[in-house]
Order: structure tokens, then sequence, then C-alpha cells
């Protein structure tokens, strides 16, 4: 990665790497000539990995950062704070949740340590707009401690990692003309792709154009040759050339996967409900095919594709019962002498009281308070993530990239093998690689790859435990490209200040 300035040696600084989980941050900066002054890292299985790697001292570890009174001197501070509290996968609770006052504990150490220049890491969750107010206070703070600092958001495929990953990084210097002179070079032309990974040497035919490159960037940045993705999706909620259903995989009728179909088209359709995917009665599916019966419905529920749901109930007397709170909570919400299930679910009352709406409409059942009087269908798996029969995606070897990797692992597979992108491609992938089986998860070795990391670069044998730490990382060529637009200011050693109008301002 070392490929944006030219400087005529190498610049000796110091650094302290916050939160340093296996070591991205030290792996990049020392690369470049940078010396550890110490870390601070609390699980043993990351501090383990840390100083065997890196022939580190544990003694070096300056503990768990609330407890960190003071650093010692240094020129630069690193920290992947834990981003939790502000990843869209979490509560986004922010500073209300105790992992987000990590914050205020590392903008604490940057005001008292006073080094010339800090990066810190998160996700991009912390950009979100729910998060916007979060955002300006860090900003406000490390303002208030004396720095200049932006946010740039990147995707580690643009410098040089095969991996779908966008993280905000908050990169800031203590005296504004360094500031001033910083510049993000541009994203590599050359980009390291999941073949390469893999080390496979895929057809020139394959190479994907400069038009199909533009039409990709706007979808989810994964890879498409000649109109087709370079992976398959498994689940029942999208549609698509790519996309795998229950009753693609199991054996179904024609008239099943019909109904299957109309489901899909359907289920979101406002007419059907206030959810963003709504059930739909018997009627309802009577309305768009006559010919449909309940017994149809019900082999797609023995088939373990549909489920069938409880959804309106009526509202009888209320003869001396005793109910909880909850449960008076929720009779509130009746339209007349009715409730229905969609109306209840998008009540951002009782949201807010926490009101488990489906275990209420349970408990007030069993009290015969309420009836069910309409019955709707659904899919079964109505959770993408979790993919279908414990696949979520698999790519093939021609990807671009790989999603990005998460300390939970994911049930992301790569194919072993290729097709050709034409012709029947569902077909050819179902025939030759998901019925062969000719698929499998990512190893040790590529997921150390796909982060930047040396194929032979030590973790914990569990899969559990390496996926934890891996996923937990930063990629380090992003950090070395990082660290080399900083000490281009000059914010070390005047001798490497470079105008370079390849770079650009990113925010």
């Amino acid at each position: 990665m070392k490929k944006y300035l030219h400087r005529m040696q190498t610049t000796k600084f110091t650094f302290i790497d916050l939160f340093a989980g296996i070591g991205g941050f030290k792996m990049a900066l020392s690369s470049l000539g940078g010396t550890c002054k110490g870390y601070s890292e609390i699980n043993n299985d990351a501090i383990k990995t840390y100083c065997t790697n890196f022939d580190e001292k544990k003694k070096n570890n300056l503990g768990d950062i609330t407890r960190i009174k003071a650093l010692p001197k240094h020129d630069i501070l690193t920290a992947g704070v834990p981003c939790q509290s502000w990843s869209i996968a979490g509560k986004n609770l922010g500073f209300d949740d105790d992992r987000g006052q990590l914050w205020n504990d590392t903008i604490f150490l940057l005001q008292q340590s006073k080094p010339k220049a800090f990066i810190f890491e998160n996700v991009k969750g912390l950009v979100d707009p729910r998060n916007k107010k979060a955002l300006i206070y860090i900003l406000d703070r490390i303002k208030e401690a004396g720095y200049s600092a932006n946010f740039h958001v990147l995707n580690s495929y643009d410098y040089g990692v095969s991996q779908n990953r966008v993280r905000i990084y908050i990169i800031g210097f203590k005296e504004k003309q360094y500031f001033d002179r910083f510049l993000l070079p541009s994203p590599l032309e050359k980009k390291i792709n999941l073949s390469n990974i893999l080390g496979i040497e895929m057809e020139e035919s394959k190479n994907i154009s400069t038009l199909q490159k533009i039409n990709q960037s706007k979808s989810m940045s994964l890879s498409s040759k000649n109109g087709y993705n370079d992976y398959f999706l498994f689940n029942d909620l999208r549609n698509g050339n790519t996309t795998i259903h229950t009753w693609d995989i199991l054996d179904t009728t024609i008239k099943q996967k019909e109904i299957c179909y109309l489901l899909l088209k359907n289920r979101r359709k406002r007419f059907y409900g206030k959810l963003d995917g709504n059930p739909l009665s018997l009627k309802h599916f009577q309305l768009l095919d006559s010919s449909i019966t309940r017994n149809d419905l019900v082999e797609l529920i023995e088939l373990k594709i549909f489920k069938e749901i409880d959804y309106i109930f009526n509202l009888d007397k209320v003869n001396n019962i005793e109910l909880t709170d909850d449960e008076l909570e929720l009779l509130k919400h009746t339209e007349g002498n009715k409730i229905s299930l969609d109306s209840l679910k998008t009540n951002h009352y009782l949201k807010l009281k926490k009101v488990s709406v489906i275990k209420t409409i349970d408990s007030l059942t069993d009290k015969k308070i309420i009836r069910c009087v309409e019955k709707r269908y659904d899919f079964k798996n109505t959770k993408i993530s979790t993919g279908l029969f414990g696949i979520n995606r698999i790519f093939l070897p021609s990807s671009d990239t790989f999603p990005t990797l998460v300390a939970s692992d994911t049930n992301d597979f790569i194919a072993t093998k290729d097709i050709p992108h034409s012709g029947d491609y569902k077909k050819h992938f179902m025939e030759e690689i998901y019925e062969k089986q000719n698929y499998r998860k990512i190893t040790k070795t590529e997921a150390c790859l796909i982060q930047g990391f040396p194929s032979k670069f030590i973790l914990p044998e569990s899969r559990v435990r390496w996926m934890k730490l891996i996923g937990n990382s930063v990629s380090v060529p992003v950090i070395e490209m990082i660290i080399e637009a900083i000490l281009s200011t000059g914010v070390i050693n005047q001798n490497d200040y470079t105008y370079n109008k390849t770079s650009k301002r990113t925010a």
C-alpha cells in the first residue's frame, strides 16, 4: 500500500494503540516507521494474538482504558473504539449505552497526552442520521480537546483489500496547518479481487466492462458480470435472477410456486396492512387467484415454507378478570371492537412502553378476552440475514469482493468453482454449485488476506475465536494509506511534506 507518497527515507515516529485488538493499527504503523509506546486491550484472546505476532510484552499493555490516568508521550494516537453502540446491528443507544462512554475516555486521553495527530475508527452507523447528534458531540469534544479534525467514510475495497467494508475514520491534528494540508489519496485504480485471494486465474472474457462497473456501483458494491450478480442470495423475501427461494430448493408443484410468488409480489403493498411485509388471508389469496384453497396453504405450511398467523381479533367482554399492565395498555389501542396485529406492531406508544405485542396477545387469548377472527399466511423464513438452510449468500470466485467480515461470522460461503455468466444462470448454479455442494466457508488464511493481514498471521484454532478477532479488526492497507497521508503533511518531519494533486478531501 505504500504507493501514495515516495518519501526519501522512513520517518521515525511513536504511537499509542488503544483498543488494540489483534494489532491492525500496530502492523500498519510499524511498517511505516512507527514505534509502539504502549497498547490497551482487555480481551485475552486479542492480547495473546497481539503479543504472539508482534513479539510484544504483556507488561506493555496499558489495560482497561477506563482506568488509564495518563499515556506515555507519543506522536500519533490510534483507537478502534468499540462500535456496538453505533452499529446498525446494535441497539442504537449511543451515549445511553455504557460502551458509548468509551468515547469520552478516549477523548480524555487525547486531551491529556496531546499527540501530534490521531486516527479513530468506527462503524459507518456513526454517520447514520439517527446518530447525527452523537457524531457532532464527538467532534465538538475533540475540538474542545484542542484538535482540528474531520471524519471520512471509506470502503476498504478502494484501498487494497477484496472486502466491501465501509468504515468511518475520524482524523485530527494538534496544529491546524497540518490539518489543512491533509489529503486522502484517491481510490486505487487496480483493485484486489476475491479471485486474487483464492489464487484463481479468471478467464479474460469474464472481465467486467466500464459500463457494468458504473451500474454495479449504484447497487450493493458487489460484483456483476454480463448483467448477472457474482453471488446468490438465499431468502424468500426478495426476488431476482440470483435469488434462491425455499421453493427452489424443496420439491414443490408449479401451483405451490405460483402461490409463493403471489405472496412475494403482494406482501409489501399497503392495501394489505401497515407493515413493511404483510401476511395475506385466504380471502386475499382468492381475490388474486380464485383457484387457491385453504388446503393449498396448509400444504405450504407442512412444507415449512408458510406459517399461519392469528392476525385480527374481536374484543369480548372483560368480566372482572385481573389484567396485567401490558394487557391493559394494549387494550387501550383497540379499533372499535377489533384488534389488528399490524396496528399494534406499528404503534409507537406500545414500543416506548416496551409492551411485547405477541406475548400479550397470547395471554389475552388464553383469558378469552379476545378471539381470533382472521388468520393470515406469511413466509416462515422472514429474517433476510439468516438466509435459508444455513446459507445467506454464496459468492462465486469471480466476485470482486467478499462481504464485511464481522465478529459473529456469517452464513456466507464461497463457491469452489465458477459457472458461465450466461444462459440459465440460476439453473447452472443450482446444478453445479448448490446441489453438488461445491461451496465452503472462507478459511482462516483467506480471512487474514481479506483484512490485509499476512497469510501466516497467527490466530486461535477455533473458528468462533479467530472470526471474532479478525472481524473486529481494521483493514491494514487502509490504515497504511491514512498514515502515509498523515506523515505527508510534515507533521512529524517537514521533509515529508509533498502536495499530491491526485489526492482528495473526503467527508
